[in-house]
């Protein structure tokens, strides 16, 4: 008998994510709720149906140029982490950090318990007892729209850690389900509800912008725009449609679990962003074959409000209302359901391999980078369900979400620019895959995202400026972090 002692072998994480897996967590990511709600308060900042399609066109082109981009630097670092990894070998540990950092307290956390409360408020439609409010203990009230919320958070969250397996599975089913629905609504729209004469009527104003704002008395005023003020109107006219078409990067976090990350990721990307650009294009043309850019918010009906002022802004339902009449507000509410719940799946899925890959370097609690007896990074997952739920509970993570915008953009720009600063450093690195349309394109996307991330630091800068006020404050945290970890080491040896 060999008494040795032996060692287990040490637990990696599984490459088990296939093309359509991962294809599935580009599209499931970005296809929320926003696509039902945002384009209200789009068409009240441009006021007009070809505006209003230029916002999400615009949005669409930069999203796929940074997915393309995206492609070179998933080639050359196919690691767990993903954007966090390559701004912390594209510049230093502090930059990335500062990515993880926000994305834990904010982008990632936030996004999910914003998605999880959308989930149960419109579980409100069905059951309506849910937006009823209950007392616990303490005299703290708490809705149980909130109760719900994070119960879908820990639900998804558990499913995770039983490992990869359940995870992908329910990431397949909840995407392929809410794309065709959203597929049938758009084909149902232009075959069953497109109206000529709304039509029509849109086309007459397509390109007469204009700034419609609501006192808070209800007074309504209209400001035409044209020039610079009608550029700096589209710039905060992004705002809706880029979070909408967010979170394609979350495939990237999971790189260490997909097969052959290095071509799978880059054609994930391509195919998941463009899939979803289509599909939101195709929808807003829909909605303005159906409504009236432009409404009152007293409106009698779903026409007379028109998109801009749609009821709660869901202008999905307004515009299925025209198909379905009164059932409209619970078919739309059962799809965003469907929506929302693949959606969080994907978020919580991806984020916590962030928190690993930051824990793996010593820059996240020591625990988050241990991986259960699945394979998974359980703490990692739990820490993040954590948080997010007390965002959830807070209230805050809307405003927050509106705080960091700005960062979100000045990350993503400092990520493609990550691709000419690895081209210097390592010249003779493997790229399986190149950045397509190098260097004009990268430059594009970094220009285009300058000027929108400009562009809100003037016009919202009581949104922007807390945001980089949340980025700095990992500066202190990063260097205590590390002066922790030094005592720690001193204190072992």
């Amino acid at each position: 008998m060999d008494d040795r002692a032996t060692t287990a072998a040490p637990r990696e994480l599984k490459r088990e994510l296939k093309l359509l897996d991962a294809t599935m967590i580009v599209i499931g990511s970005m296809i929320g709720s926003g696509i039902f709600i945002v384009s209200a308060d789009i068409a009240r900042t441009v006021g007009s149906g070809g505006y209003l399609l230029l916002v999400w066109l615009i949005a669409g082109a930069i999203t796929v140029i940074g997915a393309l981009s995206y492609g070179e630097l998933v080639g050359l670092m196919p690691h767990a982490g993903g954007q966090y990894v390559y701004l912390r070998e594209s510049y230093n540990p502090l930059v990335g950090f500062l990515y993880g950092w926000t994305l834990f307290m904010v982008i990632q956390t936030g996004t999910i318990a914003a998605v999880a409360v959308a989930f149960a408020k419109f579980s409100g439609v069905l059951f309506p007892s849910l937006s009823a409010a209950a007392v616990i203990a303490g005299g703290r009230t708490i809705t149980w729209a909130q109760v719900l919320a994070i119960a879908t958070i820990m639900l998804l969250t558990w499913v995770n850690t039983r490992g990869l397996l359940g995870g992908r599975l329910i990431q397949d089913l909840f995407t392929s389900a809410k794309t065709a629905a959203l597929i049938g609504l758009i084909l149902l729209g232009f075959f069953a509800g497109w109206k000529s004469e709304v039509f029509a009527a849109n086309l007459t104003v397509f390109w007469d912008a204009a700034w419609t704002r609501t006192a808070a008395d209800g007074t309504v005023t209209t400001e035409a725009l044209s020039g610079i003020a009608l550029l700096a109107a589209l710039g905060v006219a992004m705002v809706g449609s880029l979070f909408s078409s967010d979170a394609w990067n979350n495939i990237t976090f999971a790189a260490g679990e997909v097969v052959n990350p290095k071509r799978t990721i880059a054609l994930s990307l391509l195919m998941g962003t463009v899939t979803v650009i289509v599909l939101y294009l195709l929808a807003n043309i829909v909605y303005i074959g159906m409504l009236p850019v432009t409404g009152l918010p007293a409106g009698a009906d779903a026409a007379a409000r028109g998109i801009q002022f749609a009821t709660s802004d869901r202008v999905g339902t307004a515009a299925a209302s025209v198909l379905f009449g009164e059932p409209a507000a619970v078919i739309m509410a059962v799809l965003i359901m469907v929506s929302t719940f693949g959606c969080n799946n994907g978020l919580i899925l991806a984020g916590a391999r962030v928190y690993y890959a930051m824990a793996k370097d010593g820059l996240f609690f020591t625990n988050a980078g241990v991986l259960n007896d699945r394979s998974v990074p359980g703490v990692a997952l739990w820490v993040q369900a954590l948080w997010a739920s007390a965002l959830c509970l807070s209230g805050t993570y809307g405003d927050l979400l509106d705080y960091v915008i700005f960062a979100v953009l000045v990350f993503y720009i400092l990520t493609v620019a990550g691709i000419f600063i690895l081209r210097k450093k390592r010249p003779d690195a493997e790229r399986p895959y190149r950045a397509w349309g190098y260097p004009v394109l990268p430059a594009l996307y970094i220009a285009a995202a300058a000027l929108i991330a400009l562009d809100l630091l003037i016009m919202k800068p009581t949104y922007t400026w807390p945001g980089v006020g949340l980025v700095l404050l990992g500066i202190p945290v990063y260097y205590v972090w590390r002066m922790a970890l030094r005592r720690e080491a001193v204190g072992r040896e």
